[in-house]
């Protein structure tokens, strides 16, 4: 099956083939680095993630640039108010978001580039702009002409023709749908940050600052530009006008969005007493590996309601699948191969594969894996699961775990490590050889303390880490 993916400019599935040289070139919107992510924005960077991954894992080569917006409306005014400097104010949550991208097992893009890094290219872009005519100047700021773009609205499937004149926004987000000449430079109100550049002292929008750094790095047409809903407008169909109008080519073949995080059926919102930082939840028990989980477990085009009992369950089904990889390891099964236990691992791994195929339905493909691991499992217990069957069965759990990426524990600061556990449940086989019987209780009791759950078999000892 031909990997496919819904078009936001089409409205349609297509199938997905980069433009050239097997290289998928692609842009995501990545933090405005303004205060800590919330997990609504990890549900999109989670879905990325994924994205990341099945791309390689179908045999393509990646070359992705996420943006840091280290500039905008937000961080110029918290950044005064605290009396820092803009870079000042940035690099705390600029270091924040990639210590939480790295708990989350977030890989990160190729290029990850600073907007205020990209200033110059700016202004080179919007002079261009203005020579063709899609520019205006009003008090020092430079805006772009909506009404020079035909096809605006084409992205976000909204009728704009009969109001594309008259009106402008000076801020970044608009509070509604409703199209208006957008800014792309800003001059400086009293007290705020500026460059001085050819077009006056000021500061870009946040429209241009994308459109720029893009095309930049991947060339005037991407392959994929992906990011939340949110973002669809006017970000996004802002980034088309201006983008279209500097090269007369199309922006973006494939355009890509993760629909909303709902908290407990809920908008999140701080004024709900729901708003949630990934920081919170560590902060309450919860290991990243089943928030990573829950963020991925529904399609990226439904909207996902987030729970606590959702997170409990995550870590119920992870538990489950770290079980089931432990018995495939340790256990001893006779001899052979069982030849239709063999073509059912086969049949889950297509399943797996074409249910991400179709859209990333990551809610099917974990469907596929945790149907077969019920059907292994009963495989084991009826005495019908043979040892040539094991090197298929963990092939395909590696093949799950290299895109979803759960199944290795987190181990927190000051935690044990697996060499200290095989090293003390060696000193406990010791002891018990020399029926030193209260010093092999005493070390299993000593890694309970710590986290540690053994397990005596006819094969030998397992262990496992206790979930949160």
């Amino acid at each position: 099956m031909a990997l496919r993916f819904y078009n936001t400019l089409s409205q349609r599935v297509e199938e997905f083939l980069p433009a050239r040289d097997n290289t998928v070139r692609m842009y995501t919107c990545g933090p405005t680095v303004y205060d800590y992510a919330h997990i609504g924005n990890f549900r999109t960077f989670t879905f990325l993630d994924i994205l990341r991954k099945w791309l390689r894992a179908s045999g393509f080569r990646l070359d992705h640039v996420m943006n840091i917006t280290d500039v905008d409306d937000k961080i110029i005014r918290n950044a005064v108010a605290q009396h820092k400097t803009l870079g000042d104010y940035t690099e705390t949550y600029t270091k924040a978001f990639l210590e939480d991208c790295a708990t989350l097992r977030l890989e990160r893009a190729e290029r990850l580039v600073r907007a205020t890094a990209h200033i110059d290219d700016m202004v080179g872009a919007i002079e261009r702009l203005g020579a063709r005519d899609h520019t205006y100047t009003s008090d020092g700021s430079v805006y772009f002409r909506i009404s020079t773009f035909p096809e605006y609205g084409k992205l976000s499937h909204n009728d704009f023709s009969g109001n594309l004149a008259g009106a402008r926004v000076d801020v970044d987000e608009y509070e509604k749908a409703d199209a208006r000449d957008f800014a792309l430079w800003k001059a400086p109100k009293e007290g705020e940050p500026f460059w001085p550049s050819a077009i006056g002292p000021g500061r870009p929008g946040w429209h241009i600052e994308c459109s720029v750094m893009a095309i930049k790095y991947l060339g005037e047409t991407l392959d994929i530009h992906a990011g939340g809903v949110d973002l669809i407008f006017p970000h996004h169909e802002n980034e088309i006008a201006q983008s279209e109008s500097l090269t007369g080519k199309p922006f973006a073949r494939f355009w890509l969005h993760a629909e909303f995080l709902m908290v407990e059926g809920q908008k999140m919102s701080k004024s709900l007493g729901n708003y949630y930082t990934l920081r919170d939840l560590l902060d309450r028990g919860y290991q990243p590996e089943a928030i990573r989980y829950l963020l991925a477990s529904a399609p990226y085009r439904k909207s996902l309601n987030f729970t606590f009992d959702g997170l409990k369950s995550s870590a119920i089904a992870i538990d489950r699948l770290r079980n089931f990889k432990l018995r495939l390891e340790t256990d001893q099964y006779p001899e052979g191969v069982d030849e239709p236990l063999m073509a059912r691992t086969a049949q889950a791994s297509q399943a797996f594969s074409d249910s991400l195929d179709d859209d990333l339905n990551t809610a099917e493909a974990l469907a596929a894996v945790f149907e077969y691991v019920r059907d292994a499992n009963s495989a084991m217990d009826s005495g019908e699961f043979r040892a040539g069957n094991a090197a298929a069965a963990l092939q395909f759990l590696g093949r799950f775990d290299s895109i979803f990426d759960v199944l290795r524990p987190t181990v927190a600061s000051g935690e044990i490590s697996d060499t200290e556990i095989d090293r003390r449940i060696a000193e406990r086989t010791a002891a018990k050889k020399a029926r030193n019987f209260a010093l092999a209780d005493q070390v299993r009791d000593q890694l309970l303390g710590q986290g540690i759950i053994l397990e005596d078999t006819k094969s030998g000892v397992r262990w496992k880490r206790k979930s949160s």
